[in-house]
């Protein structure tokens, strides 16, 4: 009888069946929810480590990432800041460029309205992940950041990248000068329709 609840308790989602055993069973002091949602990212890891890998994804795949932009970490620039101050969804296809991977959180170039971006996301910061080319989905329960928290993360910023031909722009900006603000496309058109 208790090998049949277990089985039939598998279809309900992993949440729901955690909540109902810590109320029957004690605390978790393992933290099995922090652990799944470790190893979930670590597919999304590995998945991204075989693209950078190769330059291309395989066949039809495509990505949308979801991050929380003021999670500690994350470096965008701040147009893109200001045009989504909680979360971002980003989209890798076809143009994407120096995708580069950590055991803690990948770098990508990507353009927003023909202006090249670096961009650099935590893994911690990711909530989303979805593959419509397979219906692949993952959802991760990650907290927005407190008002300290994104003041401090707020003044880490990405920088443009250089057009072919230009010159890199200076580290830091000269006392006085004017950044000079930048396009931002929304990806809104690319979302998921409901």
């Amino acid at each position: 009888m208790g090998l049949f609840w277990q089985r039939s308790a598998w279809h309900k989602p992993y949440k729901n069946m955690a909540n109902e055993r810590q109320e029957s069973m004690g605390q978790d002091h393992i933290r099995y929810d922090i652990l799944v949602q470790d190893a979930l990212r670590g597919v999304i890891r590995k998945v991204l480590t075989e693209v950078g890998a190769t330059g291309r994804l395989p066949g039809d795949h495509h990505f949308f990432i979801t991050f929380l932009t003021g999670a500690p970490g994350v470096r965008i620039s701040q147009h893109l800041k200001a045009k989504y101050p909680e979360q971002m969804t980003i989209v890798i296809q076809h143009q994407f460029w120096d995708l580069k991977i950590t055991e803690s959180l990948f770098e990508i170039g990507l353009s927003f309205s023909d202006v090249p971006e670096k961009l650099v996301v935590p893994f911690n910061a990711i909530r989303g992940f979805y593959d419509p080319s397979v219906n692949f989905e993952l959802e991760f329960d990650v907290p927005l950041a407190d008002d300290e928290e994104e003041t401090a993360v707020s003044e880490i910023t990405a920088y443009p990248v250089p057009a072919e031909g230009e010159e890199a722009p200076a580290a830091a900006a000269k006392e006085g000068e004017e950044k000079k603000p930048g396009s931002v496309v929304s990806l809104d058109a690319f979302r998921k329709k409901q």
